[in-house]
């Protein structure tokens, strides 16, 4: 007896197509090293805006929220405990009554960046490169450096991570330290 077949038993066998008929495998002509990855007018290097009103009075908005609910966004271990926090509030209510976690993400990306502004030599900016458009941190107009802040809280909150911010952030502010 045979774990898998390729047919029903009683079914007629689906014959092989014949050779004429089967295609070869299509080749794939590689870039040349000096050709460009992606499409007509976007870089491989990321291009730094300074940041717009819109999303200034985002980052505005975040702080003042959280400084509202007592979070002192100069000290590491204070956001790191409000997010924890707001983490094991939304994961432990209902699902239907959860409260958005995207705000929340938002809320808390904005204070770890904020505070990256202010104990770093990084600066909001608008970073574009091949992965997008995104309020990040980088050093000057070069974004050779670039920190989504976006990024550090999302992705640890869908894998439900806590306890991380003073550790990670805390290094990001040590190899960054304002000059």
């Amino acid at each position: 007896m045979a774990w898998f077949r390729r047919r029903r038993a009683g079914s007629e066998p689906v014959p092989e197509p014949p050779a004429a008929e089967r295609r070869a495998p299509e080749r794939r002509q590689l870039p040349d090293p000096g050709d460009t990855l992606v499409g007509d007018g976007a870089a491989l290097q990321p291009v730094v805006d300074a940041v717009p009103s819109q999303d200034r009075a985002r980052i505005e908005a975040a702080v003042a929220a959280l400084e509202a609910d007592g979070v002192d966004l100069d000290d590491l271990d204070s956001i790191g405990a409000a997010l924890d926090a707001a983490y094991r509030t939304w994961e432990s209510a209902p699902l239907g009554a959860r409260p958005d976690h995207a705000a929340i993400v938002e809320r808390f990306a904005m204070g770890i960046g904020t505070h990256l502004d202010r104990h770093t030599d990084l600066d909001w900016q608008v970073v574009t490169d091949v992965f997008g458009t995104d309020l990040a941190l980088t050093e000057g107009s070069r974004g050779a450096f670039v920190v989504v802040p976006h990024n550090l809280v999302a992705g640890r909150w869908m894998r439900g991570e806590t306890g991380w911010v003073p550790a990670v952030v805390g290094h990001l502010v040590r190899r960054r330290t304002r000059r």
